[in-house]
């Protein structure tokens, strides 16, 4: 099993590596929300890197994204269900669009994690409002 911030590492970067490409954007944009966000208060940041290569290493096995999704499932106290869709839908929309493969993936996320369709589309919509350009 791994720990609540381990589960919260494993939800960004299953959507960073959703479409094959993790953009420096997307992995600069993990890093600071482990840097900044309370929820990482105590998170030794150490390990940060060590967590992201176990997620990449478990996708690479047969039925990857589903141990993953299990996994976070299983570590995530619901108080944290939200947050972790949160931080998915911000590293989404990092680079400034959403590709098909990881809209898939928040909506696999989104179920997995029993988020309803209400609370997702605010959290959406203010990950979408965060990383708006002019």
């Amino acid at each position: 099993m791994i720990t609540h911030h381990a589960a919260l590492v494993y939800t960004m970067v299953l959507v960073s590596a959703a479409d094959n490409n993790m953009p420096d954007v997307e992995l600069q944009s993990i890093g600071d929300m482990v840097m900044h966000l309370p929820v990482f208060r105590d998170f030794d940041r150490s390990k940060l890197t060590a967590i992201t290569s176990e997620c990449a290493k478990l996708l690479q096995d047969k039925d990857g994204l589903e141990k993953a999704l299990g996994a976070v499932k299983e570590a995530l106290p619901e108080k944290l269900r939200e947050t972790a869709y949160a931080l998915a839908c911000d590293v989404a929309a990092a680079d400034g669009k959403v590709t098909q493969e990881e809209s898939r993936l928040l909506e696999m996320i989104r179920f997995r994690l029993n988020i309803g369709r209400l609370p997702a589309a605010a959290i959406e919509r203010g990950s979408r409002a965060r990383h708006m350009q002019v």
